[in-house]
């Protein structure tokens, strides 16, 4: 089993002599941001905290500081290539950010979607507080179907928005209680809202593209909860913010239905744990309840259509 790679570290200013804290922070922040120069407004005083959370696919960082510009220029975009995305969600203060020849005033309740592909400016008011969440490419450039450089302006007062912003902030006061597993699927799920609300629509379009990303996320919805006995078509749809036609129409493309779909997913839960020592000692019975069906007769049935062997039979080397 991979080792866990999450980790919560936090730091502040305060640990050093007021002349060395602009320093400080300039290494500070190099060590987990790709190359940036730093301009202070009081370099002799400078005032900065973060709480750091992360593993080996994303990280959140809450962030609070005295006035500061960040600069990122073409030279150090091709010296220190970077293709990441940083969602930045001010919670108090204002962000002035510059790239691509647009400029976006983040305030609270608002959120830009920035790459550091490409050179910008950032400008942070005396006393910003702020989130920013470290996302790799492959997870927007896909379901967004583009290389926007900012995508600003996002509302996080409402809709998916707000719960973006809320999952955000559940993110970082659970952060000792969090595992690597957890953290991850965590900043999965806020990925995958915030490309439909940088999409510009709270549902996603019902285009041969737009569908198979709707399937993706259907099938790995149900994936993570298809031990849930409660699962079903109706509340995918409504736990991922759809309709239920559009689900219907995203596994019709790939030839299957929500019902089969979890059917499916049980099955090689209950496959998977059968030759799993560390369930060895679990009853058929047991495990048929653990994994969603309804009783050890129903799992049997389905099980022997599907594999062409009972569950007993698989686990003692018949399939």
């Amino acid at each position: 089993m991979p080792a866990s790679t999450y980790s919560v570290e936090s730091s502040s200013t305060v640990e050093v002599a007021p002349p060395h804290r602009a320093e400080f922070w300039r290494e500070h922040i190099a060590s987990y941001q790709s190359l940036m120069d730093y301009r202070y407004a009081r370099p002799g005083d400078f005032s900065g905290e973060t709480v750091r959370q992360r593993t080996a696919a994303y990280q959140l960082v809450r962030f609070r500081s005295d006035e500061i510009e960040y600069t990122r220029s073409l030279n150090q975009v091709r010296q220190d290539p970077d293709e990441d995305y940083r969602l930045l969600v001010p919670l108090r203060g204002q962000i002035v950010l510059r790239q691509d020849g647009e400029e976006a005033r983040l305030t609270a309740g608002t959120g830009a979607l920035v790459t550091f592909g490409a050179p910008f400016t950032c400008l942070q008011d005396a006393g910003t507080q702020a989130f920013i969440l470290t996302i790799p490419a492959r997870e927007v450039d896909g379901p967004l179907n583009l290389k926007a450089p900012l995508a600003a302006g996002l509302d996080l007062t409402r809709g998916l928005g707000r719960i973006v912003g809320s999952m955000l902030n559940d993110l970082h006061e659970e952060r000792e209680r969090l595992t690597d597993p957890q953290f991850n699927a965590v900043s999965d799920r806020i990925v995958e809202l915030l490309c439909m609300l940088a999409a510009g629509d709270d549902r996603p379009p019902s285009g041969p593209g737009q569908l198979a990303e709707v399937e993706a996320m259907v099938r790995r919805y149900v994936r993570e909860r298809a031990a849930d006995p409660e699962l079903t078509g109706a509340v995918v749809a409504e736990a991922l913010g759809w309709s239920l036609r559009q689900v219907q129409l995203a596994l019709q493309r790939a030839g299957t239905t929500p019902r089969e779909l979890i059917r499916e997913e049980r099955l090689r839960m209950v496959r998977d744990r059968l030759r799993d020592a560390a369930f060895a000692r679990m009853s058929i019975t047991d495990l048929a309840y653990a994994s969603g069906f309804s009783s050890a007769s129903a799992l049997s049935t389905a099980f022997r259509q599907r594999f062409g062997v009972s569950p007993r039979e698989m686990r003692y080397g018949g399939g």
